[in-house]
């Protein structure tokens, strides 16, 4: 089993965090997301999902635990809706659907490249919008998403794939911020949480269309792809 890690008192995090709906940026999804992804808005996006893996979920339960007494300053995030955000696409209505059924069938060949790995998550980092999972290695990650991001420029030209290359950092959320104050008192709660990092497995890649309409993202999948 992996070693217990705990929220160490000398790890850099911000003063003050601030409300995930408000901010112009969120680690979570690119700015065009966060700042467009309006109620009833949908956007095309790659994830990897946790459907089904229990150890992510125990994970996730036990920092739950731990921050449900800071009551509405976090929202904590249910199993069904943990993720790691790979690429986006665009919005429904602005992209073609025909497009998006090409980007599939080319990540479809691609990802047949791409064998399936295991991650391990933890431990968290307080971010201005989140609490979030680093994930471990981050090497297979970036691979897919070179993937995916190579499968749109199949369909839309290699000049047009949306958000840059650079700048991704594979993390998991499990409470976004809900409001904007000092960051001492998750901290705190966190301080004493002594708890093994989590180990998935990552066999496909899912495209989906998500949506915000109820403060997280939420989504229906649009299409399952399977790793080599």
């Amino acid at each position: 089993m992996p070693a217990p890690f705990a929220l160490s008192p000398g790890k850099a995090t911000p003063d003050l965090i601030r409300s995930y709906d408000d901010s112009p940026r969120d680690h979570a999804k690119p700015p065009v997301l966060a700042a467009r992804l309006e109620r009833r808005r949908r956007f095309y996006t790659w994830h990897l999902n946790f459907e089904g893996q229990e150890d992510v979920h125990r994970l996730a339960a036990e920092y739950r635990s731990a921050l449900a007494s800071l009551g509405e300053i976090l929202t904590p995030i249910p199993d069904r809706w943990l993720h790691l955000t790979m690429q986006g696409i665009g919005f429904v209505g602005e992209v073609e659907e025909t497009d998006v059924r090409a980007v599939a069938d080319a990540a479809r060949r691609r990802l047949a490249d791409v064998p399936a790995f295991g991650l391990r998550i933890g431990p968290e980092v307080i971010a201005p919008e989140a609490v979030l999972l680093h994930v471990h290695p981050d090497g297979p990650v970036r691979e897919v998403r070179t993937a995916i991001r190579a499968a749109i420029g199949d369909v839309f030209g290699p000049g047009q794939v949306p958000e840059t290359a650079e700048g991704f950092t594979p993390h998991v959320s499990v409470a976004y911020s809900a409001g904007d104050g000092p960051v001492e008192p998750i901290a705190r709660a966190l301080s004493g949480l002594k708890t093994a990092a989590a180990q998935a497995r990552i066999s496909t890649a899912e495209l989906i269309v998500i949506h915000r309409d109820n403060q997280m993202y939420e989504w229906d999948t649009y299409a399952t792809v399977p790793l080599g």
